[in-house]
């Protein structure tokens, strides 16, 4: 009975293990059930128990850095501050680069239902400021002693659009940096992009921050790397590209790979079977403790 008791202390220290070191990462917060990238969003996510949330930034024409996943107000998700619908062929008119963040703050992102998302819950919402959701969220763990999460920070750039969507890599990620250091945050922070612009004036200026490089088609992970330049702390491309061989390689050069965006259980599963290092999902409410034991 006792060697029992044992076994069974030592499954479950081992489990909690496996599920501490997994990382559980909310895309936007929580997009399947909550409006993408606003706070309320992001607490959804920590109460569900996301280990890192994934946000998106932007800049303004005043230099704040903005939650959003677009560098315009997306057709899909926003309406004007009259309440009026934005048209998909307008939608890049409504440029956050060209708008003060007061301006910004004016638009509503979280009223209109979504199409691809309809079971989210509606309330009028804006776009915050990237500051202002640390705070929230810091303020949230502290209230409700939650474990501190960490933060994955895109750089979302239009490619050719220094300029008009956004400021050069470099005044970018500076002004990304400037917040995440003076908040003291450094040691929880990832800054991710397609852009390998903004990862390599990062790893450059910023050596001790962690990276990752996002991946959304069919290339030669080898040769992803080598036009990086050096190794990212995570590899993260779209889950369809996801293979235990891709897996293999990520391991044996030490880079985690964290592929994006799993909403199913089934592939959750799958993925978490192939030994991913955590995963992106729109779902956190799906992710179940047990996927990692394989049950």
């Amino acid at each position: 009975m006792k060697k029992q008791i044992l076994i069974l202390a030592v499954m479950l220290i081992a489990a909690k293990s496996q599920a501490q070191k997994f990382d559980l990462q909310g895309q936007r917060g929580a997009r399947g059930i909550m409006p993408e990238n606003t706070i309320p969003g992001m607490i959804k996510a920590l109460d569900l128990g996301v280990n890192t949330l994934v946000m998106n930034a932007v800049i303004s024409k005043d230099k704040q850095v903005v939650l959003s996943q677009e560098p315009y107000f997306n057709a899909e998700i926003s309406l004007k501050p009259d309440g009026k619908a934005i048209s998909l062929k307008d939608q890049k008119k409504y440029n956050i680069y060209k708008m003060n963040y007061e301006e910004v703050k004016q638009f509503d992102v979280g009223s209109k239902i979504h199409n691809r998302f309809p079971g989210q819950q509606k309330f009028k919402a804006y776009k915050p400021l990237l500051e202002e959701t640390i705070d929230s969220v810091e303020a949230h763990v502290k209230q409700h002693r939650l474990p501190k999460p960490n933060y994955s920070i895109e750089t979302k750039l239009i490619p050719k659009g220094d300029g008009e969507f956004q400021p050069e890599p470099a005044v970018f990620v500076d002004l990304i940096m400037e917040i995440v250091k003076r908040k003291k945050l450094e040691k929880r922070v990832t800054i991710t992009s397609f852009d390998i612009r903004t990862l390599q004036y990062l790893h450059e200026n910023y050596p001790k921050m962690k990276t990752g490089l996002l991946i959304d088609e069919k290339e030669d992970f080898e040769n992803n790397i080598q036009q990086l330049g050096f190794k990212p702390t995570i590899y993260s491309p779209y889950s369809v590209l996801v293979g235990k061989s891709l897996v293999d390689r990520c391991h044996e050069m030490g880079i985690k790979i964290i592929p994006w965006t799993i909403n199913s259980t089934k592939e959750m599963k799958y993925l978490i079977g192939l030994g991913v290092d955590g995963l992106v999902t729109d779902y956190p409410n799906l992710f179940k403790a047990d996927l990692l034991s394989g049950e």
